[in-house]
């Protein structure tokens, strides 16, 4: 048996708790400790899971012979405990997005470079079924090349969310909005299945929620390195909460989909996953009749699952073998910063009216 991977967490939040309770039960590991700025509420957090706490990062890690850091805390206050994680050692896998600047994002993926240990970023959408399906059948050409991608995220967020947390809703300290926060994984996943965008021309807006600083509302169209195409369009304005999509459309015709949230949108702490992620679209050459038999086989295993847990446990799981096999993640600090150069290309290109090139 090979020695547990012993895992940290930082920042004692809501979605700590799904990921305490995804490490608990991933194979070969162990959840040891928990750092947090204010040490009553790591203490608290610790308490729960009976694990140490702590109010500094590096003597955490050394005192603790910590492998893996899971980091939670709130978007802008990523940077500095991920680097002091990896600085003290650590591998570091980071909750979406990866920071809400790319500055920040430099600054943690050199931490990693420098230090020698792995960074990664959450997006447990990658791994549903349905869209692990879609990048094999991406891979084994039955699209042929993906030449244009589309992202409708629409969901709702009422007054009592944003109350909920100090820090909702804010530019000082969420870093923006439906772009930052609802919408990184079906933006991620649509980077993973179209590859890099070469030019974005988007706008965003807040609709229909005046007691809140950011964004609700976002639009944008890409153009791939790839030559295709995409379209984007996220929402929190839209009640009730509807769905969460992507789709890709191939050179050959042949189109596949899939729906990642369903009913109401999913918020960590507060709220369950209600509908299973499924196929809502394949029309895969020979295959066109199997989109029943897809989504009846997912709908019955999401069934058997606490999906709120199950698929971060997954992803951590991936990354543990990583860190065990010397290679790096499936999800890397890399892919995560892709989508923080997305989201702030919006805002730049809002900012200026222009369509705005990426590296």
């Amino acid at each position: 048996m090979p020695n547990p991977i012993r895992i940290a967490i930082i920042g004692p939040g809501k979605v700590a708790h799904l990921h305490a309770k995804a490490a608990l039960q991933t194979p070969d590991t162990e959840l040891v400790a928990v750092y947090g700025r204010t040490y009553q509420k790591a203490e608290d957090f610790a308490n729960q899971y009976g694990i140490s706490a702590y109010s500094d990062v590096y003597d955490m890690v050394h005192r603790e012979n910590v492998d893996l850091c899971l980091v939670c805390t709130t978007h802008p206050a990523h940077r500095e405990p991920t680097v002091a994680a990896l600085d003290a050692g650590a591998h570091v896998l980071v909750e979406k997005p990866l920071a809400s600047t790319l500055e920040d994002c430099d600054a943690m993926i050199e931490a990693a470079r420098r230090n020698g240990r792995y960074l990664g970023t959450i997006s447990q959408r990658r791994f549903y079924e349905p869209s692990q399906r879609i990048r094999r059948a991406i891979d084994e050409g039955k699209i042929g090349k993906p030449v244009l991608g589309t992202v409708q995220m629409l969901g709702w967020r009422d007054e009592k969310y944003y109350q909920s947390d100090a820090w909702r809703g804010t530019w000082a300290e969420e870093g923006g909005g439906v772009l930052v926060n609802q919408s990184p994984h079906q933006l991620d996943l649509l980077l993973w299945y179209m590859g890099e965008i070469d030019e974005v021309y988007g706008v965003w807006r807040n609709l229909n929620h005046p007691y809140i600083e950011v964004d609700d509302t976002a639009l944008a169209i890409t153009k791939f390195k790839n030559g295709g195409l995409g379209n984007i369009i996220v929402s929190n304005s839209q009640k009730p909460g509807i769905f969460g999509k992507v789709h890709v459309h191939g050179e050959n015709g042949a189109s596949v989909g899939v729906q990642t949230d369903g009913g109401a949108l999913f918020i960590a702490g507060m709220s369950s996953i209600t509908d299973p992620p499924v196929n809502d679209l394949w029309t895969v050459p020979g295959e066109e009749n199997r989109l029943a038999e897809f989504v009846a086989e997912d709908t019955a295993f999401f069934n058997t699952i606490d999906a709120t847990v199950y698929y971060f446990g997954l992803q951590i799981a991936e990354f543990c073998d990583a860190i065990r096999e010397n290679r790096p993640p499936s999800v890397t600090g890399e892919d995560g910063r892709n989508v923080v150069a997305l989201f702030q290309a919006i805002y730049e290109s809002t900012r200026t009216g222009l369509p705005v090139k990426m590296g």
